[in-house]
Formats: structure tokens, C-alpha cells, sequence
């Protein structure tokens, strides 16, 4: 594997202490390739929990700081203060969190969504231009190495012109109101927290930015979308939605986005439908991707051959048949974002390649994406322009 670094970037953490969901998947995928090393958190509303949380990290307590404002403003005074933030707090912190780390000159590395509002995603994005910094959002699906494979296939014609694109993120794990005794999912319903959606952002983005990696080149023209709150608890926001898409280049396109398929563990698929061949990629099933040419058998693709086109195996760790998961992915986006950043630097190394991560137009992108869905919906699910 090349090098992305000179040295670790100094990084911070915002969220993800005690009880958090994500919070452990951040720090183990940053610290895979020692490409960043935690330096200092804000880790809990609670600032006593979150002290302690950082000290059981090994954190100078000095460093472990009481809210996220007090981080930023005292690590800018100190010569080795962090140079990047992650943040993993709820959705409704989001914009006001990331706008104040990059006023302070940070890189942002944050939960989706990146905000609520197209504006915000807007004005996040001039304001890291503005201060040449980075900006990734956590769609940690992509980095498994399966999504270059697709994505090389479609490049180089495998598949020909693309006709179909049948994306879905549905599990069953919200199928009945367990947030009514889960504090970590309560928040996700609520619209004061999650913002305007519930499974249109929390999942259905999630496929939207496979999509987008796999087939750069398509652009929505129309949708359509429904969604219904099968709980009715959670009304209004959704816990199951479907829409359709029209491409620019006349390809059709549709998302499930669902809490509520009962049995389902994760449900999350991507198909692609071409004139000569199709692909399907599956979550549960990270390391294969089925390839069928149409008039051939079916074949499935192994991650880590030698068969596989070069941007595949980038970011191959043990070579075919050790199966990689989760994270494993999140530390492939992670080393990216780090690449990212120590460009920005000018230490990134010569002769490497930039290599695909969420940045900020991916982050706009899925909250214009959630906003054209729930304009849609809530004018009866009819098909409007997208804008």
C-alpha cells in the first residue's frame, strides 16, 4: 500500500464518547494507517463524562475539553494544536459545528448530513474554499474496494450505456417504535434533531453516494418520491420512502430507503443495469461484486485479484480470499481524506494518484438530494425538476 503521509495529522473529535454509535469507528479508522493521531476531543454533552471519556482514551486532560468552542479555540493558540476535526454529534449540530472548526482553520471530517438546508451546505462549502480546506462526509459504504471496481467497469464500457439504476437501503431494525427505550435512536426521529427527513438522510444518501461514485458522469434531471410514517409515532418524518429517478442521459433510477423491512438485517444494494451487462453490489456481502453479461453465465468478482482493474485494489490490505468489512472501508476513506488533507499541506507524496472520497459537494449533494424528496412528498408525490 503507498504512503499517503509525512507525518500524523494532529486530529480532534467532536461527539462519538460514551454510548455513542460511531464514535469507536472513527477513531479505529483513523488510527489504522497512523495517518491521524487523536490529540484532543470534546467528546460529551455532559462535560464531566466527557472529561473522563478522554482520559480514558489516553488524552491529556488538559485536552479533553468541555465543549467544542473551547477546543477550537484553544488548540488554535497552541503550536501543536489539532489541524482536523471529525465530527459525530447529531444531526442537528451539524452546520454550526463545522462552520466554526473551519473558522478556525481546521479540516472537517463530519456525519452525514453535513446540514439541513442547501444554503448551509453552500455556504459550508465557499467557506472551506475560502480557507482551502477539506471537508469529508462519512459515507463509509464507499470505501469498500468492490465500489472502484464498479466504478472502473462503467468507465471502460463493461456494462454499456447505463438504462437502470436500482439502489435500496432498507433493514428492519426500526419495524416497531424501539426508540421509545433507545435514547441513541430517539433523536433520529425527531425533527428538531434529524431535520426534515428521517430514512431519506439517515439511509437512502447512503446509496445515492455509491451511485454517484459508480456513475459520476449521470445527472439527475427529475424525481418523484413517497414516503409514509409506518410507525405513526414518528410522523412527520418518514421511516419509509421510494422514489424515482430520471437521469439527463435518459436513465431511470429508483431508491428504497426504509427502517421497517421487517427481517431485513441491512438491505442495502446497488444494481446497475447496462445495454451489454449488469452489476450488483451488496452491503452484507462487501468482498463480491456479481457481474452478468447478458447471454454468459453469472460470475462473481472477488475483492483483492489480481483480475480486478488497478483503482480496485488501491486500497487492498491482505490480498484475495481474507474477507474485509466495514472497517476496513471506513479506514480506506479515512487514509483518503488524509491524503486529501496533507495535499493541502503540501506534504502529500509525488507520484500518488487523488483517490475518490465524500468531500463537500457530496455532502451538498445529499442534503439537495433529501430536500427535492421531501418537496416531492409533501406535494403528494409528484414529479418535479430538480433543483
Amino acid at each position: 500500500m503507498t504512503n499517503n503521509r509525512r507525518k500524523p495529522i494532529r486530529w480532534g473529535m467532536v461527539g462519538g464518547g460514551k454510548g455513542s454509535q460511531i464514535g469507536y469507528i472513527h477513531r479505529s479508522a483513523a488510527h489504522r494507517d497512523e495517518v491521524f493521531a487523536l490529540a484532543a476531543g470534546a467528546f460529551d454533552i455532559d462535560p464531566e463524562r466527557g472529561r473522563a471519556f478522554g482520559l480514558d482514551l489516553g488524552l491529556d486532560e488538559t485536552r479533553s475539553y468541555r465543549d467544542y468552542a473551547t477546543m477550537f479555540a484553544t488548540e488554535a493558540g497552541r503550536a501543536d494544536g489539532i489541524e482536523a476535526v471529525s465530527i459525530a454529534t447529531p444531526n442537528n449540530t451539524h452546520f454550526a459545528i463545522c462552520k466554526a472548526a473551519l473558522e478556525h482553520d481546521l479540516h472537517v471530517i463530519c456525519e452525514k448530513p453535513l446540514c439541513f438546508t442547501t444554503a448551509e451546505a453552500e455556504e459550508l462549502k465557499a467557506l472551506s474554499q475560502a480557507r482551502s480546506r477539506i471537508v469529508g462526509v462519512t459515507y463509509g459504504y464507499a470505501g469498500h474496494q468492490m465500489i472502484e471496481q464498479a466504478r472502473a467497469m462503467v468507465r471502460n464500457g463493461d456494462l454499456g450505456e447505463i438504462r437502470i439504476v436500482n439502489l435500496q437501503f432498507a433493514h428492519g431494525f426500526h419495524s416497531a417504535a424501539v426508540e421509545e427505550q433507545n435514547p441513541s435512536t430517539r433523536w433520529r426521529v425527531d425533527p428538531k434533531f434529524a431535520g426534515p427527513s428521517y430514512v431519506l438522510g439517515d439511509v437512502g444518501t447512503h446509496p445515492l453516494y455509491i451511485a454517484k461514485v459508480i456513475l459520476p458522469h449521470l445527472k439527475i434531471r427529475r424525481l418523484l418520491c413517497t414516503r409514509q410514517s409506518f410507525v405513526k409515532s414518528r410522523a412527520p418524518l418518514e421511516d419509509n420512502a421510494v422514489t424515482l429517478m430520471e437521469y439527463d442521459n435518459g436513465a431511470i433510477a429508483t431508491i428504497w430507503s426504509s427502517a421497517v423491512n421487517a427481517g431485513s438485517m441491512h438491505g442495502q444494494k446497488i444494481r446497475i443495469v447496462g445495454s451489454k451487462a449488469s452489476i450488483e453490489w451488496w452491503d452484507e456481502r462487501p468482498n463480491q461484486l456479481a457481474y452478468e453479461i447478458q447471454g454468459e453465465p453469472a460470475r462473481i468478482l472477488e475483492r483483492g485479484m489480481d483480475y480486478l482493474y488497478p483503482e480496485a485494489r488501491i486500497d487492498d490490505r491482505i490480498g484475495g480470499g481474507h474477507p474485509e468489512g466495514l472497517f476496513e472501508a471506513w479506514a480506506n476513506l479515512y487514509r483518503r481524506f488524509g491524503f486529501a488533507i496533507n495535499r493541502e499541506r503540501g506534504l502529500a507524496p509525488a507520484g500518488v494518484e487523488e483517490l475518490v472520497f465524500p468531500d463537500v459537494d457530496a455532502g451538498l449533494e445529499g442534503v439537495r438530494w433529501v430536500e427535492n424528496c421531501v418537496r416531492s412528498a409533501d406535494a403528494g408525490g409528484v414529479w418535479l425538476d430538480y433543483r
